[in-house]
């Protein structure tokens, strides 16, 4: 199959080695020069711009931050759309509100190809493991096209539903959890540093008790080891609960917790750490409360 990645980022470079360990034809696209020369290296074929994949492409992935760069590399000037044959599944992983993603698929259809809501969970691990789950929303026909891209990238896909949107609703409210639990676990860790405890040892009895989290257990060792190399940044959940606050309000729907994380979010990038790891949103409380936090070995 040919498949073409849009974004040889965190998610998109291990979906595109997935795809090449199973025999596809893979072309990744990025606009930076070490990216695609990592991809080629690993034998994959690179572009600089959507436009440059092949017409016969069977399938689109695309891996970037937002609603508007989804819709500027299927549509935009150096789109890919335009110069491919109809009928090929475009699978739109990046995390949009339920709206976009029902603009999107009745454009994409127009267009004459197929569409899947496929936003996806699983962070750098899962994405070079193959290990990533989908929440996925469209067609039969989409599934049914995108099969073999799904079955190389994931190993859990859920169907959703037979239309977009339902995919990134559900994307949705994972997200608000791991924005809240992400923030709380930050809240935390500050709290036990500030009153006098080892965050190593309160890290590995809080990961051994009740209050415990996947993103506690995830995300505080970056803490702990001084390493603000973003698997995940800042920034992104400035955006992701920015979507989940703009749905509830659309739905009069009151989110306190979700708002609180929100705005933690956006104190640690005015404090200047949007580009670093999500984990560092306890900046925060190291700018307000003067705390130490481990620097590592």
């Amino acid at each position: 199959m040919k498949v073409g990645i849009i974004g040889l980022g965190t998610m998109g470079m291990g979906a595109a080695l997935n795809l090449l360990r199973k025999g596809h034809a893979v072309t990744g696209c990025d606009t930076r020069d070490s990216a695609r020369a990592e991809f080629v290296t690993a034998g994959g074929a690179a572009v600089a711009s959507p436009s440059g994949f092949p017409a016969d492409t069977d399938a689109v992935v695309v891996f970037v931050v937002n609603a508007a760069q989804t819709e500027d590399v299927l549509f935009g000037a150096q789109g890919c759309l335009a110069g491919m044959n109809k009928g090929a599944a475009i699978l739109c992983c990046a995390t949009i509100a339920p709206d976009v993603a029902r603009g999107l698929e009745k454009r994409i259809e127009d267009a004459g190809f197929l569409m899947l809501d496929a936003p996806v969970s699983g962070g750098k691990v899962g994405a070079h493991a193959g290990t990533m789950t989908v929440m996925a929303s469209g067609k039969d026909a989409a599934f049914a096209k995108a099969g073999p891209v799904l079955e190389a990238i994931s190993t859990k896909v859920w169907r959703l539903g037979d239309a977009a949107g339902i995919g990134s609703t559900v994307k949705m409210v994972n997200q608000l959890l791991a924005g809240v639990h992400i923030a709380t676990a930050a809240e935390a860790m500050a709290l036990g540093i500030r009153a006098g405890a080892d965050p190593q040892t309160l890290y590995d009895v809080i990961s051994e008790s009740a209050g415990s989290s996947w993103m506690f257990q995830n995300r505080v060792p970056h803490i702990l080891a001084g390493d603000d190399t973003p698997l995940s940044a800042v920034n992104i959940f400035v955006k992701d609960l920015g979507i989940v606050l703009d749905q509830a309000r659309s739905l009069t729907f009151p989110l306190p917790m979700a708002s609180a994380a929100h705005q933690l979010f956006l104190g640690a990038a005015a404090n200047g750490q949007g580009p670093k790891d999500d984990a560092f949103v306890i900046r925060v409380w190291q700018a307000l409360t003067g705390i130490d936090l481990p620097k590592g070995e």
